[in-house]
C-alpha cells in the first residue's frame, strides 16, 4: 500500500525582497496631496508688510484675519470687504467668542490714521486681542 512518494521535495524558499510597490504608492499619494495643498497654504493677498523683529505669531483657537492694502481696501481673510460689513462680522465674531484674536496685516504704505480707525472699529465690536502681523526682519539688521 503506497500512500505517496517516499522522496521529499524541498519547500520553496521564503522571499527575502521587500515589496516596494505599496511604499511607492503612498509616496506618490503624499506628493499629490502636497502639490494640491501648497498653494492654499499661502495667502493670495500681496502686501508690503513692515519689517520688525520679535516672537512669531502664536496660533489662537479663534482668529479673525484682517488686512489693509496700500490703497486702503479692507480684506477679511483674502476677500475684499466693505467697512460696514467688516464691523458687522467683527461684532458677530465677538459675540460667538469674546477671546477672538484679530490678526491685523497692514501694508507699510497705509497711513497710520487708517489703521487706528480700523482698530477703533474692532474694539467697538468687542474685540480687544489685536495682533500686528509683520514680515521677519532681515538677518543683518537683527544681528545689530
Amino acid at each position: 500500500m503506497a500512500f505517496g512518494r517516499l522522496e521529499r521535495t524541498r519547500a520553496p524558499q521564503p522571499m527575502s525582497d521587500i515589496n516596494m510597490t505599496p511604499l511607492i504608492d503612498v509616496m506618490l499619494v503624499l506628493l499629490v496631496i502636497f502639490i494640491l495643498t501648497a498653494p492654499l497654504m499661502s495667502s493670495s493677498l500681496r502686501l508690503d508688510l513692515p519689517r520688525a523683529g520679535g516672537t512669531p505669531a502664536t496660533e489662537s483657537p479663534a482668529v479673525l484675519a484682517v488686512a489693509v492694502d496700500a490703497q486702503g481696501q479692507l480684506y477679511l481673510g483674502d476677500q475684499p470687504v466693505a467697512a460696514e460689513s467688516l464691523r458687522e462680522q467683527a461684532a458677530r465674531a465677538a459675540e460667538r467668542q469674546p477671546a477672538t484674536e484679530v490678526q491685523l496685516r497692514a501694508d507699510a504704505g497705509v497711513p497710520y490714521g487708517r489703521v487706528a480707525e480700523l482698530i477703533g472699529w474692532l474694539q467697538e465690536a468687542g474685540l480687544s486681542r489685536i495682533g500686528f502681523i509683520t514680515a521677519s526682519a532681515p538677518a543683518a539688521s537683527a544681528a545689530r
